[in-house]
């Protein structure tokens, strides 16, 4: 376990030091990318990171993340539906995230659009629900839409508390980010019962 960890520490200090790189920006898009399918490190890290050396920049860089992540997703259902048992199965089993995976087509099966548009915002690994998006056979557009909606959210969150209240915020999103994920999946699922009922 320690090992497990002292190596995440490094991938998270090695992902952070793009940010002062000139190919910053496309550092950003490529883990985004790679971590809504297969890699470790949340590209809030890089995010943060970027957008406290160039607060001014924030909103790019979350649109950036944003784009990078919805394609990543396409990537991770590309996984599920052609190669699961290729490549799929060895992620999940790799991150020994197979409960999560038999948990996920439960959450399918009620409703795929809030599944992944929840998951999408919040800490839970994205990948489990693109890669399990393929495999189960949701609808792509499901995936893409909830994505395109739950990923920019959560990006945008980020670079806009960086730029309204600068480096500062570092500290309160650290702090106070699982607290932030719950109100506004509250919100959310409120949102969903207020569409439903209208």
């Amino acid at each position: 376990m320690k090992k497990i960890s002292n190596f995440l520490f490094s991938l998270k200090s090695w992902v952070e030091s793009f940010a002062n790189k000139p190919y910053a920006g496309l550092a950003l898009f490529i883990i985004a990318f790679a971590e809504s399918s297969f890699f470790p490190i949340p590209p809030d890290v890089l995010l943060i990171a970027i957008a406290l050396l160039k607060p001014s920049l924030s909103f790019r860089y979350a649109l950036i993340c944003s784009i990078g992540s919805v394609f990543g997703g396409m990537f991770g259902y590309l996984i599920g539906f052609k190669f699961y048992e290729l490549i799929g199965e060895k992620i999940i089993e790799f991150y020994k995230l197979q409960e999560q995976y038999n948990a996920v087509k439960i959450m399918y099966d009620k409703n795929a659009f809030i599944a992944i548009a929840i998951a999408g915002f919040t800490p839970i690994p994205y990948k489990v629900f693109t890669i399990a998006a393929g495999a189960f056979q949701v609808n792509f557009s499901t995936l893409v839409i909830a994505s395109s909606l739950s990923r920019p959210a959560r990006f945008f969150l980020v670079g806009g508390l960086i730029y309204f209240l600068g480096p500062k915020v570092k500290t309160f999103i650290d702090k106070y980010f699982d607290w932030l994920t719950i109100a506004f999946v509250i919100l959310l699922i409120l949102g969903f019962i207020l569409i439903k009922y209208l």
